[in-house]
């Protein structure tokens, strides 16, 4: 269960195949990126943590059956997990299935100032199409973008726009959502038209290259926080320059 005071990362990334490595490219880059991070721990049923020695092969082994199954990092005071599913084509933006990789992390300093290449690695391990890193609470106010309502479409909080549904989305390379940091695959910011030098110096003041000619995007200095009028100014600016996230416009 999330709480408020946690970092939310995501990634879209295409689905499993045989013999693919990149979900033990997506748990290294992990920990690569948060100093002393080990998530060498599979969650068990009831919830405890269960000690892999030969991590990596198992994960290998479990990745041949189409899963990157819930692993952490043993402590329950300071709680590190990630995990990764398919989604059917079905449920997917253009009919493709889809790998969806979700971790979460306490929302402290030290994750905050790793954030940022932790998504990188992520994206970049999970070759994904595109992901995100956002504070549980703004990930809320988000989630209530696409979640229908009683009545019958979206109805958003704090005047964000209202986003199509994962499988009314055109193609695999266009965001779902934004979020505070965003893994934009090459694919992607071509899809969505980033970066234009006109109208994007301040996108790039805070942005970088990765090496697969993608780009981490970051929209506010610190963490996304909704109840800041400049953070959710910067949030309604971001969808209104890219109107094709969330599937609002062709792109």
């Amino acid at each position: 269960m999330t709480t408020r005071n946690e970092l939310i990362l995501a990634v879209y990334a295409p689905a499993l195949v045989a013999n693919d490595g990149r979900t033990l490219a997506v748990v290294r880059g992990m920990e690569r990126a948060l100093p002393g991070l080990r998530l060498q721990w599979e969650v068990g049923d009831a919830g405890r943590p269960i000690e892999l020695p030969q991590r990596d092969a198992w994960l290998v082994e479990a990745t041949a059956r189409g899963k990157l199954p819930l692993l952490c990092n043993g402590d329950e005071s300071y709680p590190v997990t990630v995990s990764g599913r398919g989604r059917s084509g079905r449920l997917s933006p253009g009919g493709q299935p889809q790998l969806h990789v979700h971790a979460e992390l306490p929302l402290d300093a030290a994750v905050i100032a790793a954030a940022g290449e932790m998504l990188e690695h992520v994206g970049e391990g999970a070759r994904a199409f595109w992901g995100h890193a956002t504070p549980d609470a703004a990930a809320l106010d988000i989630a209530y973008q696409t979640a229908p309502t009683l009545e019958g479409p979206p109805s958003p909080r704090r005047g964000l726009p209202a986003l199509k549904l994962f499988d009314h989305i055109p193609a695999p390379e266009i965001p779902y959502y934004l979020g505070w940091l965003n893994y934009w695959s090459a694919a992607t910011a071509r899809a969505i038209g980033f970066p234009d030098p006109a109208r994007d110096a301040d996108l790039l003041s805070r942005a970088r290259r990765t090496e697969t000619g993608g780009w981490v995007v970051q929209l506010t200095d610190a963490p996304l926080d909704l109840d800041n009028p400049v953070h959710l100014d910067a949030l309604l600016r971001t969808y209104e320059r890219f109107p094709v996230i969330g599937g609002r416009s062709a792109p």
